[in-house]
């Protein structure tokens, strides 16, 4: 059984979840944080493939992505994706921050 446990405190906050035993964030609420769109994210985590090992981030499963889904409103569109979101470990994020090319990425 996956546990997650949404943190409501602020808006980035409520975005975290807990999955695997990991606090995680999914990558297209990463590119809105970041202000780039959840495709080119995902592009430039294939680019630098070497920077993000599995506990940085990983791949929901089909069960872990429709238990999201049934969790998080904000997520109700992602029912009808037929790719499964890669979620984000603290290091992912910060990892991420170095190898996006955005305003918000570079802070």
């Amino acid at each position: 059984m996956v546990n997650f446990l949404p943190i409501i405190e602020n808006s980035i906050q409520s975005k975290i979840l807990e999955i695997r035993g990991q606090r995680v964030m999914l990558d297209r609420d990463l590119a809105m944080m970041y202000g780039v769109p959840t495709k080119r994210l995902n592009e430039q985590v294939r680019r630098n493939k070497g920077r993000f090992p599995e506990d940085f981030m990983f791949r929901l499963t089909k069960k872990e992505k429709n238990e999201v889904v049934a969790i998080c409103d904000h997520l109700r569109d992602l029912k009808y994706s037929y790719q499964n979101p890669y979620v984000f470990t603290e290091q992912g994020v910060a990892t991420l921050s170095s190898v996006l090319k955005s305003e918000k990425g570079i802070c």
